[in-house]
């Protein structure tokens, strides 16, 4: 087309492009929305625990537990986006708290190590108080989110003990076949005998994160003696039973499949790098526990359980992975834990199935000791709070663990002088 003087004239485009451009952009916007979970709301964690007198002073002194928890605006509702940011960053402006690495001789040849971190302040009950931390699958000391919380920690006069799980640091060599599992707490346990021993003075504060929670949890269960001198036991993101939650880690729900595959290669990887002492490669001779693993399997493994099956359910001589799933799992060993027991999870969580929550909620609501907060939002080990983008260098999960130690100090401090006094002069302190 082309005017008077010649000139061509674009056609107009017809009113029906503009309205697939606008459709378009809607279902972008739509897919975003739904993505990012925007129009969830924000709510304050949902609890589970029994009416008395310690349930009622925390509330009291953990305003967290009754405000609202709100993350980062516009991704900070998505748990897919909060467990990727943790796991791919860790945390914000991460500090380098100065530790002093120790190592311990295990019975069967293995080499335990673990950092020891020192209070940056007097505990505001004046106590000697060491929190003693199992980090995640695969993690250590030197991971950013552990080293965030251990800063916070000690600033708040908390002596730290953080497990480094046998095998995941890679500048240390292995001394036995045998690297870290999911529910072996020799290491763990070789670390707070240390602790009790080094510093007799000391009362304990257990955290675990993810499998952390498991292994602190069934170490507790497991012994009675194991709960001497813990003030409390707080676990953050772990799933109960290994048992259960194999099927729901096989669905594509919330894509814990591709979740799944991510953290078998992860494991991969690090059985990998110390096949050596592992499998007797070259001039040492495999272990008759895993005389007759096949290599191969490991390779072209794609999940968790392809690996616990065929490595390493074979360090503990478990003839199944049944077996190995069911007495491993911390699940058997919670109704033992006497000591005040908190336990924190996500709903938007993509690696804990829902199913799994009926666990902790089912002993909240059974046992006295026990407080189970559920959250909204947060993912796996995320809970990053933040105004609109940027997240803060501190998450509401460092906040909350502190938060609970600290009541429970003071609870524990103050309990004899209260009890002494008879129960009406309790009832200014617990209600």
């Amino acid at each position: 087309m082309a005017d008077s003087e010649g000139v061509r004239i674009a056609p107009e485009m017809p009113a029906m492009f503009d309205g697939m451009k606008l459709a378009a952009v809607a279902a972008v916007l739509y897919i975003i929305v739904r993505c990012l979970n925007l129009k969830s709301p924000t709510a304050p964690p949902e609890l589970t625990f029994q009416d008395n007198a310690l349930s009622r002073f925390l509330l009291k002194s953990c305003p967290l537990l009754t405000k609202e928890y709100i993350p980062p605006l516009i991704w900070g509702k998505s748990g897919h986006v909060q467990t990727a940011l943790y796991g791919k960053m860790g945390r914000v402006s991460s500090p380098h708290p100065y530790g002093l690495r120790k190592y311990l001789s295990m019975p069967d040849g293995a080499t335990a190590t673990w950092d020891l971190f020192e209070p940056l302040a007097e505990h505001n009950t004046g106590e000697d108080i060491t929190m003693v931390i199992c980090p995640g699958i695969a993690n250590h000391s030197e991971k950013q989110y552990i080293r965030t919380f251990v800063d916070y920690a000690q600033k708040h006069g908390y002596r730290c003990a953080v497990l480094n799980h046998l095998g995941a640091l890679p500048n240390i060599e292995l001394t036995s076949p045998r690297m870290f599992t999911y529910g072996c707490t020799w290491e763990f346990g070789a670390m707070v005998n240390y602790i009790k021993k080094t510093f007799p003075q000391t009362q304990l504060v257990v955290v675990g994160f993810s499998l952390g929670g498991n292994i602190v949890c069934k170490y507790l269960g497991e012994n009675r003696t194991n709960q001497e001198k813990v003030l409390c036991c707080i676990s953050v993101c772990q799933g109960y039973s290994a048992l259960r939650a194999q099927e729901t880690f096989l669905q594509w729900d919330q894509c814990r499949r591709f979740y799944n595959f991510l953290m078998a290669d992860n494991m991969k990887k690090i059985i990998l790098f110390h096949r050596k002492i592992l499998f007797g490669e070259n001039e040492c001779k495999a272990p008759n526990s895993l005389a007759d693993v096949d290599l191969s399997k490991l390779y072209t493994a794609t999940s968790l359980m392809h690996i616990d099956d065929n490595i390493m359910r074979k360090f503990h001589g478990y003839d199944t992975l049944k077996e190995y799933y069911e007495k491993e799992s911390c699940m058997h060993y919670l109704h033992n834990i006497q000591v005040p027991l908190l336990l924190v999870n996500a709903s938007d969580d993509p690696l804990v199935h829902e199913s799994l929550l009926t666990i902790p909620r089912s002993l909240a609501e059974k046992k006295e000791n026990v407080m189970f907060v559920l959250t909204l939002h947060g993912g796996h080990l995320g809970f990053f709070e933040g105004a609109v983008l940027f997240p803060k260098p501190l998450t509401w999960m460092d906040k909350l663990i502190i938060e609970y130690t600290n009541a429970i100090c003071h609870w524990e401090k103050n309990k004899p002088h209260c009890t002494a006094a008879g129960d009406q002069s309790c009832s200014d302190y617990s209600d």
